[in-house]
């Protein structure tokens, strides 16, 4: 098998697994103790790695199920009314704007929708029409730390910037940030930035963080979206105690983060990048075609531009493609469609061999002559 989606759902690490298990044990040992006295000392000794790790505070480093509870969690903190806009770009994920979607069908806030087409020369193809969509009517700017469509590293200081500049709110769905590239929320600016740890962490399903902007912490009604118990009681006490569930992913996040440290850290990161990037341009030159956006927007995953004689740019093609390179050579890879044409994304990480690209390429090329034949 070749491996190139660990974008989508992670693999998480055996160790951190074990890790998570110990904590499954010990829970289910005496669950009265676990969950009534231990959970909350437990969570806040969690959440101080964690928030060291994303370049925050603990008292504003929330542990999350997934980025889209951590995305839900700031909607309802932000009561939008008729008229508002909510600014987005057509890279965003397509569950973040079926949320924003439903958000707005409550409230009668609008989505407003910035085009940036592929490939991009620049971080400036996103500054730019941004600047230009906030208007005073916007409430919020929602926008990827790193793009899964395109597999861009969008400039979120930057952008938080503008944000401020006009008065507006920015979240930063940051799903594949952790482990793929550096994070430092604090930083950046954003009220709100919202990451998963099943990704490029691999760290168990169910682990996420949200980190709460200081000025939103300070202006915002922010609770989260189950309330229990601790109601009132501030955001650390509140996010804690959020009915019964299993706690163990959470607890498993700083096995995850040392594992991270140890398979490199910022050296994997970097290691993954490069190869992303002369992998992705290898790819791309086989097929005659290119990647997303230059080698300053890539970081670990690269996405690159099929030849358009594979078809309709649809999610439905796109489906048929990555089925095809998966029962045709066993090649695990995200197919997407955006600005007319389908895109095959690559995701690196410690496994990833640099032959691995040349098999892709090859099984493309293969998948692309069976499409010509009559």
């Amino acid at each position: 098998m070749v491996f190139f989606n660990q974008g989508a759902f992670g693999a998480a690490l055996r160790e951190v697994l074990r890790e998570q298990d110990a904590w499954r044990t010990r829970m289910e040992r005496q669950t009265g103790r676990f969950f009534m006295n231990d959970l909350p000392g437990l969570l806040a000794e969690v959440t101080r790695p964690v928030a060291a790790f994303a370049g925050s505070v603990p008292e504003r480093t929330l542990m999350v199920e997934n980025a889209s509870t951590g995305l839900m969690t700031a909607m309802t903190a932000l009561s939008f009314r008729p008229g508002d806009r909510i600014v987005i770009t057509d890279h965003v994920y397509g569950a973040v704007r079926k949320a924003l979607q439903h958000v707005c069908r409550l409230t009668g806030a609008e989505i407003a929708e910035v085009a940036v087409p592929l490939p991009v020369k620049g971080p400036s193809d996103f500054l730019q029409p941004l600047a230009e969509a906030i208007d005073a009517r916007t409430r919020l700017v929602v926008i990827d730390h790193v793009t899964s469509p395109s597999s861009l590293v969008l400039p979120v200081a930057e952008i938080a910037a503008l944000c401020r500049e006009a008065g507006t709110r920015l979240l930063v769905d940051a799903s594949h940030a952790p482990g793929l590239v550096e994070v430092e929320a604090d930083s950046i600016g954003a009220d709100f930035y919202v990451a998963n740890c099943h990704k490029w962490l691999c760290a168990p399903k169910g682990a996420a963080f949200m980190v709460v902007g200081e000025a939103a912490a300070a202006e915002l009604e922010l609770h989260p979206l189950v309330i229990s118990h601790a109601y009132g009681q501030g955001l650390s006490a509140e996010f804690a105690k959020i009915g019964t569930r299993d706690p163990s992913a959470w607890l498993s996040v700083p096995a995850a983060i040392d594992a991270h440290e140890r398979l490199g850290g910022a050296r994997l990161r970097a290691r993954d990048a490069q190869l992303a990037r002369s992998g992705g341009r290898l790819v791309a030159e086989r097929l005659g075609t290119e990647v997303s956006g230059p080698d300053e927007m890539i970081s670990g995953m690269v996405s690159v531009r099929l030849p358009g004689a594979f078809g309709e740019a649809s999610w439905p093609r796109a489906g048929e493609i990555r089925d095809a390179l998966w029962h045709s050579a066993r090649i695990e890879a995200l197919v997407a469609p955006h600005s007319g044409a389908l895109w095959l994304r690559l995701c690196t990480f410690a496994y990833t061999e640099p032959e691995e690209f040349d098999l892709v390429a090859a099984a493309v090329s293969a998948l692309l002559r069976k499409e010509a034949r009559p």
